[in-house]
């Protein structure tokens, strides 16, 4: 049978939007850099934040911050969740959460990277997310907002509309920012140019979005956390990015290999994979490193998916999940693919 989805509303200006830390404490930890975020969603996009007791509380246990999510989706003035950053450990408690909470009370959420945990669970409930736009990353970037990514987060929070993606022509090579140097939020990030998608397959589709990130989705494996059976899955675009981890491609392999040998490679329509990211703080690599891991990346994900479906597109060095610039792209909405016109369009 075919999953039923929620109708979630868009938030208009001047609507409260609730802001919580899921996983890892950004706020207590950089407390200046969340409030730039703060009033550019109040500046650039007339939302009202509204944070909760662990919002900024420095290691926060596991139960207040559920208490704190199922609280923001509990209080009708809400019209929207964020999250301000990632983590590592939503596995351990988001699959207690409620379901009743959120079935009752659907509303937009978006976040990524750990956040996979909380956008799986939503979607099990019937309620459509995004992938994409924690606070700290794609609203309180270095400099401004960069304007692709502004783009599709005015889509994600204000529009119902069938979106044409595009590829960006630039993307940065860094990640992360060194929030502990405030300064550094002056400077405008530096940009090289992006070679587009990589497009395998020939048919055309249409499916559901489901996914995250690659390190997540491996937790929710490991720990038999519940995913979208194997019948949902024959509906199911399936989205995959790694995180700033920068995984080895065995790694990569061997996840999609779990994914594979349990029959869901298989089901699938498409597979939509993120750029990789390749900078982390504590690494300096060269660039040349960097493009051979991307490619190195690129050709093992077609060669598992492969072993298991040869028909369904396979795209991949899409914006999204730990990418700048970014689309924060809808999970668990219809995406329409065509080979025929290299073509994506998503379901706002």
């Amino acid at each position: 049978m075919k999953k039923i989805f929620k109708i979630v509303n868009k938030l208009k200006k001047g609507d409260k939007i609730a802001i919580i830390s899921p996983s890892f404490g950004a706020p207590a930890q950089w407390p200046e850099v969340f409030e730039i975020g703060l009033t550019r969603l109040k500046q650039e996009f007339g939302l009202e934040p509204v944070l909760f007791p662990s919002t900024t509380k420095k290691n926060a246990s596991t139960e207040e911050r559920a208490r704190d999510i199922l609280a923001a989706f509990s209080d009708p003035q809400i019209k929207g969740v964020m999250a301000t950053l990632g983590g590592n450990d939503q596995v351990t408690y988001i699959k207690d959460l409620q379901e009743g909470v959120f079935k009752d009370n659907p509303k937009p959420f978006f976040g990524f990277s750990d956040n996979t945990h909380l956008i799986n669970h939503l979607w099990l409930c019937g309620v459509p997310s995004y992938y994409g736009a924690s606070l700290f990353t794609q609203i309180a970037m270095p400099g401004k907002i960069d304007s692709f990514t502004k783009y599709y987060l005015d889509k994600a929070f204000f529009k119902f509309e069938l979106i044409q993606l595009q590829a960006s022509t630039y993307h940065s090579e860094y990640s992360s920012t060194n929030w502990d140097d405030v300064t550094t939020m002056d400077e405008e990030r530096s940009f090289i140019d992006n070679l587009g998608w990589h497009w395998d397959g020939h048919s055309d589709t249409n499916g559901i979005t489901w996914g995250g990130c690659l390190e997540s989705i491996d937790e929710i494996l490991r720990h038999g956390i519940d995913i979208p059976d194997i019948e949902e899955f024959k509906d199911i675009v399936l989205v995959l990015e790694t995180s700033e981890e920068v995984p080895d491609h065995s790694y990569v392999f061997r996840v999609l290999r779990a994914l594979g040998e349990r029959g869901f490679l298989g089901a699938v329509n498409g597979v939509l994979v993120g750029r990789p990211d390749t900078f982390s703080l504590d690494s300096s690599v060269p660039h040349e490193w960097r493009e051979e891991y991307r490619t190195k990346q690129i050709e093992t994900v077609l060669d598992t998916v492969r072993r298991y479906n040869q028909s369904c597109p396979i795209i991949q060095n899409l914006d999204i999940g730990h990418t700048h610039p970014q689309i924060a792209l809808p999970i668990g909405r219809e995406i329409l693919i065509s080979s025929t016109k290299k073509s994506i369009q998503a379901y706002f």
